[in-house]
Parts: C-alpha cells; sequence; structure tokens
C-alpha cells in the first residue's frame, strides 16, 4: 500500500469534523497524525451520540471513525502550563499544525503561529476556519450548517423559490468533509513547496470559501451578470426546454434521472432504450432544435414510457445507454452500490470492544489505484504514554503530569 505522507508528522488541536476530517485524510496518506484532546473531555464530539433518531455507543462510534480514522490521540490540557509545554515539544518533532481553534482561543492557550513557531520555525501552520482568519468574522464560531451552507449562498441557492425559508442542510458534516480535504491538499501543496524552497508556510481554509468555489462556476455569470436563478420545486418529467432532462417516476414510484445535456447525438439510441423506437422517427423529435420546440410532447412520451416499468428493469436496462443517466439512490444503497464497492469506496476498521467491523468512506483520492488501509479511531488518551515516550519522559514525569491534571 503506497503511503504519500509517510515520514510527516501532524500535530492536531481540532475538534468536531472540518479540521479532524483534514488529519484524517493525512492519516490515510500515511501521516503520523497525534490528535490533541481534552483529558476529560476529549473532542466535544465525542457528546454527540445520536444520528437520525438512532443512538450511537459512545465506545462504537462510527460519526468519531470518518473524521479521525488512523490518528493517535494524546490528552493534554492545553490550558495549563505544563500542557503547553508540552505541546511545544511535540511541535519540534512535527511538521504540520493543524488547528480549527479560533483566534481568541488560539491567543489565550498560547498555540497561536508566534507560538508554535517560537518552538519550531520550519513548520507548516495550518487553520480551518468558517469565515476566514482575515476580516471582521475571523473570531466567529460556525458550524458548516452557518459558514457553509447559509451565509455562502449556497443554502438559498438551493431552495426551491416556492419556499418562505431556506432548507435545512440536509447532510451532517457536508461542508466539512469538502472543506477538510481542501485543507488537506494546501497543506500537501505546502509540504511540497517547503522540500522544494525551503520555505514555511501558513495554510488558511474557510467552511465560506470551500462553498463559494463549490459554487463558482455559476457564482461567477451571476456576479456578471447582476443575475440569479433559483430553483423551482422539482416535479416529475423533463424540463421545459429539454425533455431529455429531468426525473422519471418508475412502476414501483422510484425514480430514474436522465441529464443528457447534448441531445442530439442520443435522440435515437435513448428512444430506443425506453422502447419507443418510433418516436425517433417523429419529425417533431428529428433533432436537438425540434426535441426542445416540442418538449411537451417528448416529456410525456418518457414519462409514459419510464411508468410502464420498475425500477429494477430500468436500472439494468439502461445500462447500455449512451446518453446519462442515473438511478436515483439512498445513502444506504450506497453500501451495497458496486461501482462505489469496485472502486474501494468503503474500508472496515476493527472496533476496540472486538464487535464486527465498522464500515466508513475511504477518502475520494487514490494513488496507482491502490486502496488505504486505516486503522480505526483512537479512544480518548489512547497513545498518551506512547507518544510521551517516544518523546524522551520517563515514567515518573508521567505519572506526576497525571497527578497534576496537565496529561490523561
Amino acid at each position: 500500500m503506497k503511503q504519500v505522507m509517510k515520514g510527516v508528522r501532524v500535530l492536531e488541536v481540532a475538534q468536531f469534523v472540518f479540521v479532524p476530517a483534514a488529519g484524517a485524510v493525512l492519516a490515510e496518506w500515511g501521516a503520523d497524525v497525534i490528535k490533541v484532546e481534552h483529558p476529560v473531555r476529549g473532542d466535544t464530539q465525542r457528546g454527540m451520540l445520536t444520528i437520525a433518531g438512532a443512538k450511537l455507543d459512545p465506545v462504537v462510534n462510527p460519526m468519531l471513525e470518518h473524521p479521525n480514522r488512523g490518528k493517535r490521540s494524546i490528552g493534554i490540557d492545553v490550558a495549563t502550563e505544563e500542557g503547553q509545554a508540552l505541546i511545544y515539544e511535540l511541535a519540534k518533532t512535527a511538521d504540520v499544525f493543524l488547528t480549527n481553534y479560533l483566534p481568541s482561543a488560539r491567543q489565550k492557550l498560547k498555540i497561536d503561529v508566534e507560538h508554535i513557531r517560537a518552538a519550531n520555525p520550519d513548520i507548516i501552520y495550518a487553520r480551518g476556519t468558517g469565515y476566514g482568519d482575515k476580516g471582521p468574522m475571523r473570531d466567529r464560531g460556525s458550524f458548516d450548517a452557518t459558514a457553509f451552507w447559509i451565509h455562502s449562498g449556497l443554502g438559498d441557492a438551493l431552495t426551491p423559490q416556492e419556499f418562505d425559508v431556506p432548507l435545512t442542510m440536509g447532510v451532517g458534516g457536508l461542508g466539512d468533509s469538502i472543506s477538510g480535504m481542501f485543507l488537506a491538499g494546501g497543506i500537501a501543496a505546502a509540504l511540497y513547496n517547503r522540500a522544494q524552497t525551503g520555505e514555511t508556510s501558513e495554510v488558511d481554509v474557510s467552511l465560506l470559501n470551500s462553498a463559494m468555489w463549490s459554487t463558482g462556476q455559476v457564482l461567477a455569470p451571476y456576479l456578471h451578470t447582476g443575475k440569479q436563478m433559483r430553483v423551482s420545486a422539482p416535479k416529475p418529467g423533463g424540463a421545459m426546454v429539454n425533455p431529455f432532462l429531468g426525473h422519471f417516476l418508475t412502476s414501483d414510484r422510484r425514480v430514474i434521472s436522465l441529464f443528457i445535456m447534448v441531445p442530439g447525438p442520443y435522440i435515437a439510441d435513448t428512444f430506443a432504450h425506453l422502447g419507443v423506437p418510433e418516436a425517433a422517427e417523429d419529425p417533431r423529435f428529428a433533432d436537438a432544435l425540434s426535441l426542445m420546440a416540442n418538449s411537451e410532447a417528448a416529456s410525456a412520451i418518457i414519462t409514459q414510457a419510464i411508468a410502464a416499468r420498475p425500477f429494477a428493469h430500468w436500472t439494468e436496462h439502461l445500462k447500455t445507454m449512451r446518453g446519462q443517466w442515473a438511478a436515483v439512490q439512498t445513502l444506504l444503497e450506497l453500501g451495497d452500490d458496486e461501482q462505489a464497492i469496485a472502486n474501494d469506496s468503503f474500508i472496515e476498521v476493527d472496533p476496540i470492544d472486538g464487535s464486527a467491523p465498522m464500515r466508513i468512506v475511504r477518502s475520494p483520492v487514490q494513488f496507482d489505484h491502490e486502496a488505504f488501509a486505516t486503522p480505526r479511531a483512537p479512544q480518548l488518551s489512547e497513545h498518551t504514554e506512547t507518544v510521551l515516550l517516544e518523546l524522551g519522559l520517563e515514567w515518573p514525569e508521567i505519572e506526576r503530569l497525571k497527578q497534576s491534571g496537565a496529561i490523561a
């Protein structure tokens, strides 16, 4: 298994999903990621034990696996002088310092860039924030539901114009996971630059800018023209201007989505696969312009054709269709998706209690078609003694620090 980050050490002082997700990607790529947690409370996310109405086991918690797989956990109270001294000693051995603490907290805890660089001038200092490390909102706390979804305009853009309020971000951690991947990429670039030039860097990624990049394909023309399109509530059938774009109900009330943006070359093949080859001979649908001019009539034919057979038929039958389409799946169905499985999208991790393995999602980058193997997320403070022994501390000193509450 290729480990492109082998030999890199990351010191992570962060909580929740966004920045820890960046650390998880780096760990999956082979880096040694040391996660610093409060000796008693740990990462605040350890206390989140429900999702979608289901209760989770605090020992075997899949919510912790996604942003923390492959790391080592050390319990340090960073609010104490002895804890801060340990952070500085760890920073001396690290290539990257990774944090999502707000500027005021970084200053209070003495882990801002000037404090960490005093211990290690060559370290890459990476920050993940809600709104960026500049400007009047730099010290405002946030989650992806606020900075990524609402403030960025993304929630508004994806809400049907008939609604009075924006849609709630229905997938928890969506912006966090995306932004974490961006931050991992920025860190990788900074490491490459340091190797080439000897110069270190500060790396910043915000939830706000991640969302803006994600919408950049339409945001730029909106700003240029001063006009913004708002979506309408989805309805079955083809689009007004192109009947080969739309969601179509099957006989068992599942959905097949067609997204053939350039319909001309696909007219005959599409109608043939839908079981209405004669429609391609209709002058109303002879070419792309005619098809679009008669979109309503074509949409009715497609709607009736797809409604005549069940979902399972179409998911198999349309595999040979040249035009672009997708079967509308649930997140649960992705667990059995043959394409996801073929591309090593899942990994199994073994819980510490010996119970059945948990499946989690691998990070999306592959090198040489090789799938990464990643250990489970650590238990709180699981590696405190190991890391401190590696740092050169003796057992009596470790015991004294435990007694003082500086470590766990």
